[in-house]
Protein backbone atom coordinates (compact mmCIF):
# COMPACT_ATOMS: atom_id res chain seq x y z
CA UNK A 1 0.00 0.00 0.00
CA UNK A 2 1.15 3.30 -0.69
CA UNK A 3 1.23 5.61 1.71
CA UNK A 4 1.45 9.37 0.80
CA UNK A 5 3.64 10.73 3.75
CA UNK A 6 4.32 14.34 2.55
CA UNK A 7 2.66 16.62 0.82
CA UNK A 8 3.45 17.63 -2.70
CA UNK A 9 4.51 21.27 -1.68
CA UNK A 10 6.75 19.29 0.75
CA UNK A 11 8.65 17.30 -1.73
CA UNK A 12 8.44 20.99 -3.97
CA UNK A 13 10.83 22.70 -1.19
CA UNK A 14 12.86 19.29 -0.96
CA UNK A 15 13.43 19.75 -4.80
CA UNK A 16 14.86 23.84 -4.16
CA UNK A 17 16.80 22.88 -1.87
CA UNK A 18 19.74 21.49 -3.60
CA UNK A 19 21.34 19.04 -6.35
CA UNK A 20 21.47 16.46 -4.06
CA UNK A 21 20.18 12.61 -4.47
CA UNK A 22 17.36 13.26 -2.58
CA UNK A 23 16.28 16.94 -4.16
CA UNK A 24 16.93 15.10 -7.51
CA UNK A 25 14.68 12.20 -5.88
CA UNK A 26 11.71 14.62 -5.28
CA UNK A 27 12.39 16.55 -8.67
CA UNK A 28 11.73 12.91 -10.46
CA UNK A 29 8.24 12.40 -8.00
CA UNK A 30 7.18 15.53 -9.51
CA UNK A 31 8.19 14.49 -12.95
CA UNK A 32 6.03 11.64 -12.65
CA UNK A 33 2.87 13.30 -13.23
CA UNK A 34 3.49 16.96 -14.21
CA UNK A 35 5.52 15.88 -17.76
CA UNK A 36 2.91 14.96 -19.83
CA UNK A 37 1.18 17.59 -19.03
CA UNK A 38 3.98 20.38 -19.15
CA UNK A 39 5.01 18.47 -22.87
CA UNK A 40 1.58 18.81 -24.42
CA UNK A 41 1.60 22.22 -23.43
CA UNK A 42 4.58 23.28 -25.22
CA UNK A 43 3.52 21.00 -28.27
CA UNK A 44 0.54 23.38 -27.85
CA UNK A 45 2.41 26.17 -27.83
CA UNK A 46 3.57 25.65 -31.33
CA UNK A 47 7.03 23.82 -30.99
CA UNK A 48 7.72 20.69 -32.46
CA UNK A 49 8.05 17.07 -31.06
CA UNK A 50 12.07 17.34 -30.67
CA UNK A 51 11.87 20.83 -29.34
CA UNK A 52 9.11 20.15 -27.38
CA UNK A 53 10.80 17.23 -25.48
CA UNK A 54 14.12 19.23 -25.09
CA UNK A 55 12.41 22.11 -23.51
CA UNK A 56 10.26 20.12 -21.30
CA UNK A 57 13.71 17.96 -19.89
CA UNK A 58 15.38 20.86 -19.73
CA UNK A 59 12.23 23.12 -17.72
CA UNK A 60 13.10 20.56 -14.85
CA UNK A 61 16.27 20.78 -15.10
CA UNK A 62 16.19 24.46 -14.79
CA UNK A 63 14.35 24.09 -11.73
CA UNK A 64 16.65 22.81 -9.74
CA UNK A 65 19.54 24.04 -10.94
CA UNK A 66 18.23 27.47 -11.05
CA UNK A 67 16.57 27.02 -7.72
CA UNK A 68 12.95 28.22 -8.81
CA UNK A 69 11.13 25.74 -6.55
CA UNK A 70 12.84 27.41 -3.44
CA UNK A 71 10.73 30.21 -4.13
CA UNK A 72 7.37 28.17 -4.02
CA UNK A 73 4.99 28.87 -1.42
CA UNK A 74 2.13 26.88 -1.12
CA UNK A 75 0.08 29.55 0.51
CA UNK A 76 0.33 31.63 -2.93
CA UNK A 77 -2.30 29.33 -4.96
CA UNK A 78 -2.36 25.62 -6.17
CA UNK A 79 0.77 23.96 -7.25
CA UNK A 80 -0.09 23.60 -10.86
CA UNK A 81 -0.30 27.26 -11.71
CA UNK A 82 2.81 27.91 -10.16
CA UNK A 83 4.31 25.15 -12.45
CA UNK A 84 2.50 26.39 -15.22
CA UNK A 85 3.58 29.94 -14.74
CA UNK A 86 7.10 28.71 -13.82
CA UNK A 87 7.21 27.27 -17.55
CA UNK A 88 5.82 30.02 -19.22
CA UNK A 89 8.62 31.74 -17.95
CA UNK A 90 10.56 29.63 -18.92
CA UNK A 91 10.02 29.72 -22.39
CA UNK A 92 10.14 33.24 -22.84
CA UNK A 93 13.51 33.71 -21.23
CA UNK A 94 15.49 30.93 -21.07
CA UNK A 95 14.81 28.39 -24.00
CA UNK A 96 18.20 29.28 -26.15
CA UNK A 97 20.25 29.19 -22.73
CA UNK A 98 18.42 25.96 -21.79
CA UNK A 99 18.76 24.15 -24.88
CA UNK A 100 22.22 24.72 -25.59
CA UNK A 101 23.04 23.51 -22.02
CA UNK A 102 21.10 20.30 -23.19
CA UNK A 103 22.62 19.69 -26.05
CA UNK A 104 25.97 20.31 -24.35
CA UNK A 105 25.34 17.14 -22.04
CA UNK A 106 23.29 18.55 -19.34
CA UNK A 107 22.78 15.89 -16.98
CA UNK A 108 18.81 14.44 -17.21
CA UNK A 109 16.63 14.48 -15.01
CA UNK A 110 14.29 12.25 -15.99
CA UNK A 111 13.57 10.14 -18.82
CA UNK A 112 10.59 10.96 -21.53
CA UNK A 113 9.44 8.50 -24.05
CA UNK A 114 9.21 11.01 -26.83
CA UNK A 115 7.65 8.86 -29.16
CA UNK A 116 5.07 7.44 -26.58
CA UNK A 117 4.68 11.24 -25.58
CA UNK A 118 4.13 12.72 -29.24
CA UNK A 119 1.64 9.06 -30.52
CA UNK A 120 -0.21 10.18 -27.15
CA UNK A 121 -0.40 14.07 -28.09
CA UNK A 122 -1.61 13.36 -31.78
CA UNK A 123 -4.69 11.17 -30.38
CA UNK A 124 -5.80 14.71 -28.71
CA UNK A 125 -8.40 16.93 -29.85
CA UNK A 126 -7.06 19.29 -32.28
CA UNK A 127 -10.11 22.17 -31.65
CA UNK A 128 -8.97 22.36 -28.28
CA UNK A 129 -7.25 26.35 -28.77
CA UNK A 130 -5.71 27.14 -25.46
CA UNK A 131 -2.50 25.54 -24.36
CA UNK A 132 -3.53 26.72 -20.84
CA UNK A 133 -6.80 24.96 -20.91
CA UNK A 134 -5.14 22.07 -22.44
CA UNK A 135 -2.90 22.01 -19.26
CA UNK A 136 -6.11 21.61 -17.14
CA UNK A 137 -7.38 18.91 -19.10
CA UNK A 138 -4.17 16.46 -19.07
CA UNK A 139 -3.41 17.39 -15.11
CA UNK A 140 -6.88 16.31 -14.55
CA UNK A 141 -6.07 13.21 -16.75
CA UNK A 142 -2.60 12.59 -14.78
CA UNK A 143 -4.21 12.68 -11.26
CA UNK A 144 -6.54 10.29 -12.18
CA UNK A 145 -4.02 8.05 -13.68
CA UNK A 146 -1.92 8.94 -11.14
CA UNK A 147 -4.54 7.86 -8.42
CA UNK A 148 -5.56 4.30 -10.34
CA UNK A 149 -1.54 3.67 -10.28
CA UNK A 150 -1.64 3.74 -6.58
CA UNK A 151 -4.65 1.92 -6.27
CA UNK A 152 -3.93 -1.03 -8.56
CA UNK A 153 -0.53 -0.98 -6.13
CA UNK A 154 -2.62 -1.76 -3.11
CA UNK A 155 -4.72 -4.12 -4.50
CA UNK A 156 -1.51 -5.67 -5.58
CA UNK A 157 0.28 -5.72 -2.18
CA UNK A 158 -2.58 -7.79 -1.41
CA UNK A 159 -2.73 -10.22 -3.67
CA UNK A 160 -5.88 -9.01 -5.14
CA UNK A 161 -4.57 -7.72 -8.79
CA UNK A 162 -7.09 -10.08 -10.99
CA UNK A 163 -9.62 -8.54 -8.92
CA UNK A 164 -8.84 -4.89 -9.17
CA UNK A 165 -8.52 -5.69 -12.83
CA UNK A 166 -12.19 -7.56 -13.24
CA UNK A 167 -13.72 -4.75 -11.23
CA UNK A 168 -11.46 -1.24 -12.50
CA UNK A 169 -14.07 -0.89 -15.35
CA UNK A 170 -16.82 0.99 -12.03
CA UNK A 171 -14.44 3.28 -11.41
CA UNK A 172 -15.34 5.03 -14.60
CA UNK A 173 -19.25 4.15 -14.27
CA UNK A 174 -18.69 0.87 -16.49
CA UNK A 175 -20.81 -2.28 -15.91
CA UNK A 176 -19.14 -5.19 -14.29
CA UNK A 177 -20.40 -8.69 -14.83
CA UNK A 178 -20.83 -9.04 -11.40
CA UNK A 179 -21.80 -13.23 -11.81
CA UNK A 180 -18.83 -13.83 -13.81
CA UNK A 181 -16.85 -12.08 -11.19
CA UNK A 182 -17.45 -13.78 -8.38
CA UNK A 183 -17.40 -16.88 -10.06
CA UNK A 184 -14.00 -16.54 -11.22
CA UNK A 185 -12.70 -15.91 -7.72
CA UNK A 186 -15.11 -18.22 -5.59
CA UNK A 187 -17.43 -15.19 -4.07
CA UNK A 188 -20.88 -14.49 -3.53
CA UNK A 189 -22.47 -11.85 -6.11
CA UNK A 190 -23.40 -9.78 -3.33
CA UNK A 191 -20.03 -10.15 -1.88
CA UNK A 192 -18.83 -8.58 -5.56
CA UNK A 193 -21.02 -5.59 -5.43
CA UNK A 194 -19.40 -5.01 -2.11
CA UNK A 195 -15.64 -4.63 -3.24
CA UNK A 196 -17.09 -2.84 -6.31
CA UNK A 197 -18.61 -0.35 -3.68
CA UNK A 198 -15.30 -0.42 -1.72
CA UNK A 199 -13.08 -0.26 -5.17
CA UNK A 200 -14.72 2.76 -6.02
CA UNK A 201 -14.87 4.60 -2.28
CA UNK A 202 -10.89 4.05 -2.03
CA UNK A 203 -10.16 5.37 -5.62
CA UNK A 204 -12.24 8.43 -4.56
CA UNK A 205 -9.99 8.91 -1.02
CA UNK A 206 -6.77 8.57 -2.91
CA UNK A 207 -7.93 11.15 -5.73
CA UNK A 208 -8.41 13.31 -3.25
CA UNK A 209 -5.22 12.77 -0.92
CA UNK A 210 -3.45 13.39 -4.51
CA UNK A 211 -4.87 16.55 -4.53
CA UNK A 212 -4.17 17.58 -0.82
CA UNK A 213 -0.92 17.56 -1.52
CA UNK A 214 -1.23 19.99 -4.34
CA UNK A 215 -3.25 23.16 -2.54
CA UNK A 216 -4.01 24.12 0.77
CA UNK A 217 -6.72 22.06 2.98
CA UNK A 218 -9.43 23.96 2.13
CA UNK A 219 -8.97 23.97 -1.33
CA UNK A 220 -8.84 20.41 -1.82
CA UNK A 221 -13.33 20.38 -2.63
CA UNK A 222 -12.79 23.02 -5.02
CA UNK A 223 -9.86 21.49 -6.63
CA UNK A 224 -12.14 18.38 -7.36
CA UNK A 225 -14.72 20.39 -8.71
CA UNK A 226 -12.11 22.20 -11.31
CA UNK A 227 -10.92 18.62 -12.01
CA UNK A 228 -13.88 17.58 -13.18
CA UNK A 229 -14.39 20.76 -15.00
CA UNK A 230 -10.62 20.46 -16.88
CA UNK A 231 -12.50 16.59 -17.94
CA UNK A 232 -15.83 18.50 -18.82
CA UNK A 233 -13.76 20.66 -21.54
Amino acid sequence: MKVFTTTLWSVVLRAGGDESATARAALAELCETYWYPLYSFVRRRGYGPDDAEDLTQSFFASLLENAVLKRADRDRGRFRTYLLAALKNFLANEWDKQRAAKRGGRHVITSLDQASAESRFRLEPSYEAAPERHFERQWALAMLDQSLLSLRDEYAAQGKTTLFEDLRGVITGGAAPYAEIALRHKMSEAAVKVAAHRLRRRYREILRLRIAQTVGEDEVDDEVRQLLAALAD
